[in-house]
C-alpha cells in the first residue's frame, strides 16, 4: 500500500529553519513526482514545491522562491524540504503528495494542480512564532 509520511514539522522563529521530510512506503520515490502543499489556518491548500520524476526538476511557489529548496534522496526513498528565513507566515501544515510518472506527470509538478495528485500524507504542522 503506498503511504507517504511527513515529519519534521515544529516551532521555529522567524529568521529560522526546518527541514521536513517525506518518507515513502509501499513504492519507490523514483518514479513519482513529489510536491508539498501547505494550508495555513482559515486559508485553502497551496502549492509551495514540486520535484519531477522525469528529470528531478525543481519548482517553487513565488512567495518561497530563494529560501526553500526541495530535494530528494532515493536510497532512503525520502523527499526533503529544507525551509530557511523562515517567516510567520510561512506557518501551515504542510504536506506531501505524490504522482506517478505518466504524460502529464511534469506538467502536474510544475503547476503543483493538487487536485491531480494520487497520494496525500497526513500532514506535518510548522509554526512560526516568535
Amino acid at each position: 500500500q503506498l503511504q507517504l509520511v511527513e515529519s519534521g514539522g515544529g516551532l521555529v522563529q522567524p529568521g529560522g529553519s526546518l527541514r521536513l521530510s517525506c518518507a515513502a512506503s509501499g513504492f519507490t520515490l523514483d518514479y513519482y513526482a513529489i510536491g508539498w502543499f501547505r494550508q495555513a489556518p482559515g486559508k485553502g491548500r497551496e502549492g509551495v514545491s514540486c520535484i519531477s520524476s522525469s528529470d528531478g526538476s525543481t519548482y517553487y511557489a513565488d512567495s518561497v522562491k530563494g529560501r526553500f529548496t526541495i530535494s530528494r534522496d532515493n536510497t532512503k526513498n525520502t523527499v526533503y524540504l529544507q525551509m530557511n528565513s523562515l517567516k510567520p507566515e510561512d506557518t501551515a501544515v504542510y504536506y506531501c503528495a505524490a504522482r506517478s510518472a505518466d504524460y502529464y506527470s511534469d506538467y502536474v509538478c510544475a503547476e503543483m494542480v493538487q487536485d491531480l495528485m494520487e497520494s496525500w500524507g497526513q500532514g506535518t504542522r510548522v509554526t512560526v512564532s516568535s
